[in-house]
């Protein structure tokens, strides 16, 4: 299976790559950048579908993703806001929960794939856990040297770019697609007339 992600985000790729290591995957490079104007974060994973979708030979498969940190203290904000809320968004995350005891939150990712003819596949993948009082640990990006995951005492940064692979939102969310991609194959191998499969008629020629 090869895949173009519509990104410039290698750390993304590189999690994608790992969490489905059979999939050929690459970052698409498009000249521009899509719009991510989107309330949901199912919205601009499909708008980055889309305008990858024009960029890309037709043949391809294209997808978009978009995920992000929901924190209960603060209504869900980030959100969809995550990688633009601030130029440190660690350091603000921690400043506005100060002296907050809810520190509840979970990652979100939205995957949209788009085939080269057929409907789009959509994939979700969420982390729950809780915001530390202080950032810890050097691996990861984004707010992992704050997050803590449900059941475990060390941030994701700590926990290191392994455990992603095998626990974080982007790696349920790459699973959930392969997962949907398996249902896709079997629906239409199951739709196939018997006996059409790899035969030719009269005339028919094999390509």
């Amino acid at each position: 299976m090869r895949l173009l992600l519509d990104s410039r985000n290698e750390n993304k790729l590189r999690e994608l790559r790992a969490a489905l290591p059979a999939w050929e995957i690459a970052l698409l490079g498009a000249p521009d950048e899509p719009l991510e104007d989107g309330e949901a974060f199912v919205d601009n994973a499909r708008s980055k579908a889309l305008h990858g979708r024009r960029h890309a030979p037709a043949e391809a498969w294209i997808a978009g993703e978009d995920s992000g940190i929901e924190v209960a203290a603060l209504g869900g904000r980030p959100g969809v806001e995550s990688a633009r809320w601030a130029a440190d968004g660690v350091a603000r995350l921690l400043a506005e929960l100060d002296g907050e005891s809810d520190r509840r939150a979970r990652y979100v990712c939205e995957l949209v794939v788009l085939p080269p003819e057929g409907a789009e596949l959509r994939a979700t993948g969420t982390l729950e856990g809780e915001i530390a009082l202080a950032a810890r640990g050097s691996e990861g990006f984004g707010y992992d040297p704050v997050f803590v995951p449900m059941g475990e005492s060390h941030t994701v940064a700590e926990l290191g770019n392994a455990w992603k692979a095998e626990h974080s939102h982007r790696a349920q969310a790459a699973r959930a697609l392969a997962e949907a991609l398996r249902a896709r194959s079997q629906t239409r191998w199951d739709s196939t007339p018997p006996g059409s499969v790899g035969c030719h008629g009269p005339g028919a020629s094999a390509r």
